[in-house]
């Protein structure tokens, strides 16, 4: 199923379960299910399109690595023509559908993330590692896109919620990257633990990133979004999240690596399921 490939369905699956957790906590008392539904079609469809055009992007680079190399391009099961005509009908499609049926605030944002991460963060993986924050920021845009669909407005804790997934994505792909620094090497692209081969400095910049996101547990509670159960239940995943990062930093193996990146995976779902189901 190369198009399923295409999508990246379990990064997507993180991408709809913040963006509806966000919709949710911004009307908890009167959701709009019709307006939900829009939205998390409106979601999925731009994010499978933005995928698509980064792995058209990045056809070269992706035949240079191994964790990419059996794609649908390099693999040669879909064509670069036909990867390129699905990413501008479903980007295209996706920003519509936003913006007529989540909101002005909503379409504006799924503009700005296919323009930040295809057209800013995918030629700039090759010319500085400052790409990672640039694409952290496309990245961290689903629980605004909910919020703004929900509200129509941008209040502030949507933009604590936009933190969360901001600092999130750094011991994320961190971890992949130092996991797989060969082959970025091997591509050109300027990663952290690539250009600091010893891993001290992806170490550091990952602990740092998760000491960070315990502080915005706390700010959720204090701007109401989160109950004392929810608290404690961030802060215990938070601080095991945060204990990987240290075995990393004192390690820097493939395997502790790895710990780190199953960690980030069970996180984010966890946090925001707390903030949705355990709100006292």
């Amino acid at each position: 199923m190369p198009y399923l490939q295409l999508i990246k369905p379990r990064i997507t699956s993180l991408v709809l379960i913040v963006a509806v957790a966000s919709f949710y906590l911004a009307a908890p008392g009167s959701v709009d299910w019709l307006r939900l539904a829009m939205m998390t079609l409106g979601t999925g469809v731009l994010a499978a399109g933005i995928f698509a055009l980064n792995q058209y992007l990045e056809r070269d680079v992706d035949l240079l690595m191994g964790r990419t190399k059996n794609r649908p391009i390099p693999s040669r099961r879909l064509s670069p023509g036909e990867v390129l005509a699905f990413g501008v009908i479903a980007t295209a499609a996706g920003i519509a559908l936003l913006g007529m049926r989540s909101g002005l605030i909503a379409g504006v944002l799924g503009a700005a993330t296919f323009v930040v991460y295809d057209l800013l963060y995918t030629p700039l993986k090759r010319r500085t590692v400052l790409h990672t924050v640039v694409g952290a920021l496309s990245g961290a845009t689903p629980p605004l896109i909910g919020w703004a669909a929900a509200r129509g407005t941008l209040d502030p804790e949507a933009w604590i919620l936009f933190g969360v997934l901001f600092l999130w994505q750094f011991p994320h792909f961190l971890a992949i990257e130092s996991m797989y620094r060969d082959d970025y090497a091997r591509a050109g692209i300027r990663v952290l633990p690539v250009l600091e081969p010893t891993g001290a400095a992806a170490g550091w910049v990952m602990v740092t990133s998760l000491g960070l996101l315990l502080v915005l547990s706390a700010a959720l509670f204090l701007a109401g979004l989160s109950g004392w159960i929810a608290l404690a239940g961030s802060l215990a995943v938070g601080a095991a999240f945060l204990a990987a990062g240290v075995a990393h930093l004192l390690r820097r193996s493939r395997t502790s690596a790895r710990l780190v990146l199953r960690a980030s995976i069970v996180y984010l779902p966890v946090v925001f399921a707390l903030l949705v189901f355990a709100p006292g």
